[in-house]
């Protein structure tokens, strides 16, 4: 109609309201954080707490909200109970390393903290600020999300299989949300892949 009788005819689908509506938005890269980094501000930051905030998202690969809803009855040795998770299950498991479950434990004892209460009683704000805090410590920008990630990456790195990295330290329901949360493989790293798989 419009390239024959109507030529002024406007194209609703050109509108700006609509280009803006439906226009595909572009997600900036994520930041993957290499381990030195991450061990030299974990190291940097003095309080017990803040610290223990920053390994249980870096070493277990556990989200900000379940870090801060953690409670000493949630705590069993190496394994953590995630009541009421953000799959919609009805419990998950997050499992950390030994030095990290002992200092957790010895947190929990020195500040008496008792079953039924949080062991890191804070809101998102004030904990979003400890991790960019503990970042700008050595000049680079970490958000919460980056540690969870670099949790992740680091792992698939260190020749984890990915289904282990998917189920069991981000406990995602399929492997393709995983492979969105790891890193681009340089040509470096891939060759020493391929040369290690056959020696």
């Amino acid at each position: 109609m419009k390239n024959t009788a109507v030529p002024d005819l406007p194209n609703p689908c050109e509108s700006a309201v609509l280009s803006k509506t439906f226009r595909v938005s572009k997600l900036p890269p994520w930041t993957i954080l290499e381990r030195d980094a991450v061990d030299e501000f974990i190291f940097k930051t003095e309080s017990p707490r803040n610290r223990l905030m920053l390994e249980l998202m870096a070493r277990g690969g556990m989200r900000i909200g379940e870090v801060l809803k953690l409670k000493p009855q949630d705590v069993q040795d190496r394994k953590l109970h995630l009541p009421n998770p953000k799959s919609g299950r009805t419990s998950e498991v997050v499992f950390i390393p030994q030095k990290v479950a002992d200092r957790l434990r010895d947190y929990i004892a020195a500040e008496n903290i008792l079953d039924d209460k949080r062991i890191f009683p804070l809101g998102y704000t004030r904990a979003r600020e400890i991790v960019k805090s503990a970042g700008r410590k050595i000049g680079i920008d970490v958000k919460p999300h980056d540690l969870r990630r670099h949790a992740a990456t680091y792992a698939s790195r260190s020749g984890v299989p990915i289904e282990i990295v998917s189920k069991i330290i981000l406990r995602h329901s399929n492997l393709s949300t995983t492979q969105r949360y790891l890193g681009k493989t340089s040509d470096t790293e891939a060759m020493y892949w391929i040369e290690n798989i056959y020696r």
